[in-house]
């Protein structure tokens, strides 16, 4: 089969070695589900390792959960492969950028606008996307996560949320594409310097807007009250040298359970931004009233109540106290004091240039746009979407594995950081605890883990915390 493939035109070789290649991927990550879903299937019951960590009932909800999840990302997967192969092999890309050539032609414009035509192809490409990806969206939030738990939207509020993203995607997306085309089309010999320059601005000015314009066109945001925790989080800012100036919290609850938090910013102007279900004490998703106190609750607990009886009291409240709130934003300040943020941002950024560099060189290959159907025009657009997405996908493939194997590194330093400030018991809690009420499953394959795990499974970071006593 190789030898007939390389007796074929050479554009004939570069649309099948894509095609191949892409299911290549996709059988390998199959593969890699299969893996993981008899994982799901077979272990029903708390290993002994856990015993300790998870309850019987905990854990078997986490099973079920991701086993559903792993379904519908096998379907879905396979879907968007299929729906891939199809548009190359029967042409929608060309027939996309004639079908918007065909839409400037009715307001005055002639192919020369190629900008013009090149937004117009971009915002129909978006529209497709969004429209076909729609359906395993609302299968996802209002049958998978409803069904365990975790969705809070309504259906007017899912779509309402929909449009909006839509429409903001737009308003970044097509004045940043129509300036990186004209930087192209008149940056000369030297344009792919200039065009790596313009999207490093780009994204600097989108991560230093985006919590402050962008997120609260979709989430509201309010300053953590005065009070024990918001003190001791600027405590333990200044202890490391955090130039912290804001503490918001985000009302996550309104469209899901799961918690997070995060911080951004440049220089001397940090934000940290903590989801409500993250803390325990202002999370509405506890009903149970204000949050007791450890003393009080093991002052007016029941000594005759059983064990099973506490455990049902003690998963009442989701997230964290302050104490281990502290331990996870000791770890995510870790990232910043052993400047991980940084090592990220140097990396894409020697990508990014590295990639502009080589679309300088490729661009000139007629044979790359024959191989795709533009055989009587080469528009700068679809030369960008067939080198950075077709012609550079195994490269990707190779950065995202390293990536990952690095980002878990980090996640251990990060770690490793916190308990050097004394949290160690505090993190190895709260790190249970989120893992309890995302419902994360802590039993991976170890190939699966190792291709896709950002984040290091539960049990490895435990370990990695040493031996800690929990209460």
């Amino acid at each position: 089969m190789l030898k007939t493939l390389f007796l074929l035109p050479v554009e004939t070789q570069i649309f099948y070695s894509v095609l191949v290649f892409s299911w290549t991927v996709y059988l390998w990550e199959a593969y890699l589900s299969c893996r993981q879903r008899k994982i799901y299937r077979t272990t029903i019951h708390v290993p002994e390792e856990l015993g300790k960590i998870m309850d019987p009932d905990t854990f078997e909800k986490s099973r079920l959960y991701q086993l559903d999840k792993s379904n519908f990302s096998f379907w879905s997967g396979l879907y968007s492969e299929i729906e891939g192969t199809l548009i190359l092999l029967l042409g929608g890309i060309p027939f996309l950028w004639h079908f918007a050539g065909s839409v400037t032609a009715r307001f005055g414009f002639d192919p020369d606008y190629e900008i013009s035509q090149s937004l117009v192809f971009l915002t129909l490409a978006t529209l497709f996307g969004a429209v076909t990806g729609l359906p395993w969206s609302l299968y996802s939030t209002f049958v998978i996560e409803e069904k365990h738990g975790f969705n809070q939207q309504t259906l007017g509020f899912f779509l309402k949320d929909a449009v909006k993203k839509f429409a903001v995607t737009q308003c970044i997306l097509l004045p940043v594409s129509s300036l990186l085309l004209y930087i192209i089309k008149i940056g000369g010999d030297y344009f792919f310097i200039y065009a790596w320059l313009f999207t490093l601005l780009v994204s600097l000015v989108l991560v230093t807007i985006y919590a402050d314009y962008i997120a609260p066109l979709f989430d509201k945001f309010t300053p953590l009250p005065e009070g024990e925790l918001k003190t001791a989080i600027e405590d333990m800012a200044k202890s490391i040298s955090f130039p912290l100036t804001k503490l918001y919290v985000v009302e996550g609850s309104k469209r899901s359970s799961h918690s997070n938090a995060y911080f951004y910013g440049f220089f001397k102007n940090k934000r940290i931004v903590l989801f409500d279900t993250l803390l325990e004490d202002y999370s509405p998703l506890n009903s149970a009233g204000e949050p007791q106190s450890e003393t009080q609750s093991e002052t007016e607990s029941d000594p005759e109540e059983s064990s099973s009886e506490k455990k049902q009291k003690s998963k009442k409240k989701q997230g964290c106290n302050n104490a281990e709130i502290l331990a996870v934003l000791g770890h995510e300040l870790g990232h910043w004091k052993l400047g991980h943020t940084v090592k990220n941002i140097v990396i894409s950024q020697m990508n990014s240039f590295l990639c502009f560099s080589l679309f300088a060189v490729l661009i000139g290959r007629t044979e790359l746009f024959v191989a795709f159907g533009f055989t009587q025009s080469q528009p700068t657009l679809i030369g960008l979407m067939i080198i950075f997405q077709f012609i550079f996908s195994p490269y990707n493939e190779l950065l995202s594995f390293c990536l990952t194997v690095l980002s878990r590194r980090f996640e251990f330093q990060a770690d490793a950081f916190a308990r050097g400030m004394g949290k160690a018991s505090e993190l190895y809690s709260a790190l249970i605890k989120l893992n309890m009420d995302n419902l994360g499953f802590p039993v991976a394959d170890w190939l699966f883990s190792m291709w896709h795990y950002s984040h290091p499974p539960l049990l490895e970071r435990l370990r990695a915390l040493g031996n800690v006593k929990q209460d």
